[in-house]
């Protein structure tokens, strides 16, 4: 275990001083400050717009640039042959694979909680504009009016931040593994290409009563697919935890009816991290098996 924190630390270190990694939070920051304060003509749902539009940034950079750092951690290091300089060591080929995905998932982490924290700052602060409040006057039911949407809008915000940073894990997962055997021009695409199968899986289901009821070959195809795809449906809460209302203890949304508990958010969390975990470990496996058999002095053989 000591070995495998070992690589962890380095990997870490390794993605976050790659050039791209600061110049996408910083960019990505820049976005998010912006449009923090740019309204959206959404008759009264800006806030929402904002954070989903917000979340979508976050995706996006962050995803880039964790794609950008697993191309670099394996498949770089075996051409170059630093890897048969690290394997030389006495370590094992899934120590490596496991730190390496460990190293890049954390420095995702500190990416995701970074521009989190500033889209957090921005859905804070444009609630008295959005609601047409004043945020600084005598008029303490008003004050309080600020402060229940404020929590109630972020109380949201932190579990739909958290199933971010998981659906990154499971495509870092992927990228990882692919990054055994193909370098970046490969591993990129086709992480993007995933990306956007995992997303469409979910108009498939209904198998009984969707598009493709009546076609048991394609049924069975479909599952098959929802099985080695990442079905990021899991990840993805907005309805409920972006664009509905959050039941916020000591808040005018505390018995609201339409509105859903923290409790349960935080649950249908702990239930996407499962999932996460066991899709994670199946990429991870697929790509032990493909760095077993993978030369270590550079090319395929």
């Amino acid at each position: 275990m000591h070995r495998t924190l070992v690589i962890l630390r380095h990997t870490f270190w390794d993605s976050v001083v790659q050039p791209i990694y600061p110049v996408l939070l910083i960019f990505g920051a820049a976005i998010l400050a912006v449009f923090g304060v740019l309204p959206f003509f959404t008759l009264g749902e800006d806030t929402k717009m904002y954070k989903s539009v917000g979340l979508d940034v976050i995706m996006l950079l962050v995803l880039l640039s964790t794609l950008f750092a697993t191309s670099k951690s394996i498949f770089e290091e075996i051409e170059d042959r630093t890897m048969l300089t690290l394997m030389s060591k006495p370590l094992k080929r899934w120590e490596v694979v496991l730190g390496k995905y460990l190293g890049i998932v954390t420095a995702a982490l500190v990416g995701v909680a970074f521009l989190g924290g500033i889209l957090v700052l921005g859905t804070w602060m444009r609630i008295p504009n959005d609601y047409l409040l004043r945020q600084w006057q005598v008029d303490l039911v008003e004050r309080q009016e600020v402060m229940d949407y404020r929590l109630m809008h972020v109380a949201g915000l932190l579990p739909a931040l958290v199933l971010t940073w998981l659906q990154i894990c499971v495509l870092a997962a992927i990228g990882v593994a692919l990054s055994t055997r193909f370098s970046l021009v490969v591993n990129l695409p086709t992480v993007i290409l995933l990306y956007i199968a995992g997303n469409l899986i979910r108009f498939m289901f209904p198998l009984e009563t969707g598009p493709l009821a009546g076609r048991p070959v394609m049924q069975a195809g479909a599952w098959a697919l929802s099985f080695v795809l990442p079905y990021l449906q899991v990840f993805d809460l907005r309805q409920l935890a972006i664009m509905g209302v959050v039941k916020v203890g000591g808040t005018r949304y505390a018995e609201d009816s339409r509105g859903v508990t923290q409790a349960a958010l935080w649950a249908y969390t702990g239930v996407a991290t499962i999932y996460a975990m066991s899709y994670t470990a199946f990429a991870l496996g697929t790509g032990l098996w493909m760095f077993q058999t993978r030369e270590l002095g550079g090319g395929e053989g």
